[in-house]
């Protein structure tokens, strides 16, 4: 499976199953290439994250408002849907896979495979984090860099160096090079302490951002050679040191539990 950017996750989870989560990995032909820089703002970035998602939702299978995990999913973050200043909107992938990711214009994806894994207070947690990547403009950082290498290979942009308009296919390539993004392990730790104190501000069991970490860290073990997991998290700060990282805050804020 193609990683898809959770922040796209920036926790960046993958099966051991065969993925199911579809993108358009079709090759463009173009006529030009790109030759200079794109002037990217906040607002281009959102705009381009949302096309995306669009693109995504018409070809994965979405849960309906009816179905067990949109109604957990609503439970838990209709409180949510305009936090620190975002705009939010959650849905549901229900494939194999097993990853959640965010977007500068504010779209949150949760694949049902993870929510079967994590408890209510783990997925407060990292959507937390996914929430502080989109704060901290990590996303739109992650949607430029994906543009500008699709640019490179197929994508016309005007001489005046503005993004061009992406057809359907482009869409799909942004999303696939969206999905081989990465974020650096300093936004990562950003994010960690943004999604703490997220749990913190809103009162929900810290314990949750330490017990997602152990878990994550627990995904590879007993495999003899390194697995697509621990190859994709080797950009990564260590699991089980984010773990012990979330441990040290509690216990310093009194809010540390014997698990």
């Amino acid at each position: 499976m193609k990683r898809l950017f959770i922040s796209w996750l920036a926790f960046l989870l993958l099966s051991s199953a065969q993925a199911q989560f579809k993108i358009n990995s079709k090759v463009i032909d173009a006529t030009k290439k790109a030759t200079k820089a794109v002037a990217f703002s906040d607002a281009d970035a959102a705009a381009y994250a949302k096309e995306a998602v669009l693109w995504m939702d018409a070809n994965n299978p979405v849960a309906d408002p009816n179905d067990s995990y949109t109604k957990r999913l609503n439970k838990l973050f209709a409180n949510h849907l305009n936090e620190d200043g975002l705009t939010l909107n959650f849905k549901v992938y229900k494939v194999v896979d097993i990853n959640a990711f965010a977007c500068a214009d504010g779209s949150v994806r949760v694949f049902s495979a993870l929510m079967d894994m994590m408890t209510d207070d783990e997925l407060l947690a990292i959507i937390g984090h996914e929430i502080g990547h989109v704060k901290n403009h990590d996303t739109k950082d992650a949607v430029k860099a994906a543009y500008m290498r699709a640019a490179g290979k197929d994508i016309l942009v005007s001489q005046s160096g503005v993004a061009a308009t992406l057809t359907d296919s482009q869409l799909g390539q942004l999303a696939e090079g969206l999905m081989n993004s990465s974020h650096s392990r300093k936004q990562e730790s950003e994010a960690d302490n943004y999604s703490y104190e997220f749990m913190k501000k809103h009162g929900y069991n810290v314990m949750g951002a330490h017990s997602a970490f152990m878990k994550l860290a627990n995904l590879s073990k007993g495999n003899p050679e390194p697995s697509k997991w621990q190859k994709m998290m080797s950009s990564h700060p260590d699991s089980k040191a984010r773990a012990e990282q979330i441990e040290q805050k509690a216990k310093k804020d009194g809010l540390w539990k014997v698990q």
